[in-house]
């Protein structure tokens, strides 16, 4: 079966932190949830209890490890492990003693640890239904489910929560018939005043099927962070915006949102906003910025590739860098060049959010893919080469050519196909079908600057890297987790190969896979990035200063003191 056709509840899934490296789920059935979790942070030592030996057997093949026992008698089979996660995916409720084992299993938690907890709805309106129908019977599944031996409402899972030490963080309430429960509380209208049940309240109780809690033990400090987006195109929103925000959502305490505007916000913890490739051009564009600072926020400038390429920055003087408090940037290379306009510079890699199916390497002919922005000047030198290989090897070779016309058209092969600039999930499927990526770049300052991203794209799709040294050459390792070529000579000779021998392209398309999953995961930066946020907002009055030095025009219509800490007016 393949595994993305599996249910699997993504409430839960997209609750338990990427930050964990050890997980314990009690019932984990057979595996879907936790083999889904670590294709995500597979680093992760994820250990499931399952008392159906069938079910425990499936879950061994996908978890790092299984124990199949009852968890009521037996509620630490691992020994004394402890946990940064403990997830309860409707299993509580099986239980005999859930408030007991629940408080055992909160013990375990490491500090600041999260529980994860997601149980029906006892309040639900077709149980009340059925009862007052006199229908009232146990079914196979379901909120009835025969398996079920306890039962609990909104009140008092979050009293088990809160008796097993722990604080609730979240409670997000899975509602999947709005219509129907709206239908129930209208027919009980007329009993409701004698009953002293308000309606709205009947409805807010009784619509949810489950409940997912997010408890921690301890305490969490609030993390607000808003990000702007440019609209996706290639990838790069998905790569910088979309994915890092999902993943920080995972960390308790951090609300993470893509935004439109700025929006003004009653919360008055650490706050950031970031600006995504912006273009604050001379001093009348830095009203974005002005406006983001006055609403208190500390304010980032995310930013992946050199400016001097990006036309729209050659159009004035550029104030993305220096008009705001930092800069979160791919490369150690452009942070420098970013940190002659400001010194506030972090590098954060670019990353893999999920490890993907593995679906190359079937058999039949070999696939290049190529696929890129702006690329119509670094594929010309290999046309020739290409073409060459191409004439050798006939049916043998394939091209898959996304966004790039010039390309397509130049090769002098019928054994090829187009697909015009599509989206991000579209180029994954294609990429991912593919055995080889072809990612030449030509020596320029703006290439010099650009990531490894293609490179560690292809390595998670266990496709074969075929790469000039220029911005790859740090990353790949030449013959084991990809091929460089620098010359049309060495492009034509190891491409041949490849083609020829395409065991030996397979096997480095395993190493580059297991490099990503084991160094390049989205879910392995999520600390550092969570800890330079909460470190930039601990020296705000530092930033905010220095940033009015640099540019105090920012500055110059704003409050004095109050909410800087310092005078602006005397800058």
């Amino acid at each position: 079966m393949d595994q993305d056709a599996e249910p699997i509840n993504s409430d839960v899934l997209d609750r338990i932190p990427l930050t964990a490296r050890d997980v314990l789920e009690v019932g984990c059935a057979n595996g879907a949830l936790g083999a889904e979790y670590m294709r995500r942070n597979p680093n992760c030592a994820y250990i499931g209890i399952e008392s159906n030996p069938v079910l425990a057997a499936r879950a061994r093949q996908r978890l790092y490890a299984v124990y199949a026992t009852d968890v009521d008698t037996d509620p630490t089979p691992f020994g004394a492990r402890s946990f940064d996660v403990v997830i309860y995916n409707d299993g509580l409720e099986h239980l005999r003693d859930p408030w007991s084992v629940l408080q055992r299993h909160a013990s375990l938690l490491r500090p600041g640890g999260t529980l994860i907890l997601c149980v029906p709805n006892v309040e639900h309106w077709s149980f009340a239904l059925r009862l007052l129908r006199g229908e009232w019977d146990y079914t196979s599944e379901g909120l009835t489910d025969i398996r079920h031996l306890r039962w609990f409402s909104q009140k008092g899972a979050e009293r088990a929560l809160t008796q097993a030490g722990l604080e609730v963080q979240t409670c997000l309430s899975r509602v999947f018939d709005l219509p129907g429960a709206k239908e129930f509380v209208q027919a009980m209208l007329p009993a409701l005043p004698g009953l002293r049940i308000v309606p709205e309240d009947l409805l807010t109780r009784s619509a949810p099927l489950q409940y997912v809690y997010v408890a921690t033990k301890g305490a969490v400090e609030p993390l607000q962070i808003y990000s702007s987006m440019l609209v996706p195109v290639g990838g790069v929103s998905h790569v910088r915006v979309i994915e890092p925000m999902e993943a920080l959502r995972t960390v308790p305490g951090v609300d993470a949102q893509i935004v439109q505007g700025i929006p003004a916000s009653e919360f008055i913890g650490p706050r950031i906003f970031i600006f995504h490739r912006p273009a604050f051009l001379n001093i009348e564009g830095l009203e974005p910025v002005r406006e983001a600072i006055r609403l208190g926020y500390l304010v980032v400038c995310e930013f992946d590739d050199h400016p001097d390429g990006i036309p729209v920055l050659r159009q004035g003087e550029v104030q993305n860098f220096r008009a705001v408090h930092a800069v979160q940037t791919t490369t150690e290379i452009l942070a420098a060049t970013l940190r002659a306009e400001n010194p506030e510079v972090a590098v954060f890699d670019n990353a893999v959010r999920r490890m993907p199916e593995i679906r190359n390497y079937q058999g039949g002919p070999i696939t290049l893919f190529f696929a890129g922005l702006n690329r119509t000047e670094d594929w010309p030198p290999y046309i020739e080469a290409l073409n060459a290989v191409a004439s050798l090897v006939g049916e043998r070779l394939f091209f898959r050519i996304v966004g790039d016309r010039g390309l397509f058209e130049a090769l002098a092969t019928p054994n090829k196909s187009f697909t015009p600039l599509c989206d991000y999930e579209t180029y994954q499927t294609l990429l991912g079908q593919s055995e080889i990526s072809f990612m030449p770049l030509r020596e320029t300052t703006f290439n010099t600057c650009k990531s490894d991203l293609k490179f560690i794209e292809a390595g998670a799709h266990r496709v074969t890297p075929l790469a000039s040294p220029v911005a790859y050459d740090a990353s790949i390792v030449d013959g084991q987790t990809g091929v460089l070529f620098r010359d049309p000579g060495e492009l034509h000779q190891r491409l041949l190969r490849l083609i020829v021998n395409p065991e030996v392209g397979r096997a480095i398309g395993d190493a580059a896979r297991h490099y990503v999953a084991t160094e390049r995961m989205l879910a392995y930066g999520v600390t550092a990035r969570v800890a330079w946020y909460r470190e930039l907002w601990a020296r705000k009055p530092e930033l905010d200063r220095a940033l009015a030095a640099r540019v105090p025009e920012l500055f110059s219509s704003l409050a004095p003191v109050a909410r800087f800490g310092f005078d602006v007016t005397r800058l």
